[in-house]
């Protein structure tokens, strides 16, 4: 880390994720008020987060897929019908 460009405050963060109650230790600079005691015994700053990637549909493979292939066939059958009525 270069010298006189980062914050002071940079410390080491728990990263809590409340729809799961995954936590995971990091560094940061982010200002809270909470706090939690870790696996070590030591008090450290605590954010909580909505979504991490335990709960995101994307990483836990929950993720629903669109049939956008019935769709774009859907509509070239519409536009086909559209085109005939206009040349009749």
């Amino acid at each position: 880390m270069k010298e006189g460009i980062h914050s002071e405050n940079y410390r080491f963060v728990v990263f809590k994720d409340i729809s799961c109650d995954y936590a995971f230790m990091t560094r940061s600079t982010i200002q809270t008020r909470d706090t939690i005691v870790w696996e070590d015994g030591k008090e450290y700053p605590l954010i909580k987060l909505e979504i991490s990637n335990m709960s995101h549909p994307y990483y836990t493979g929950k993720m629903k897929l669109i049939d956008t292939a019935g769709r774009v066939d859907k509509f070239k059958t519409r536009l086909a019908k559209k085109k005939e009525v206009k040349k009749a």
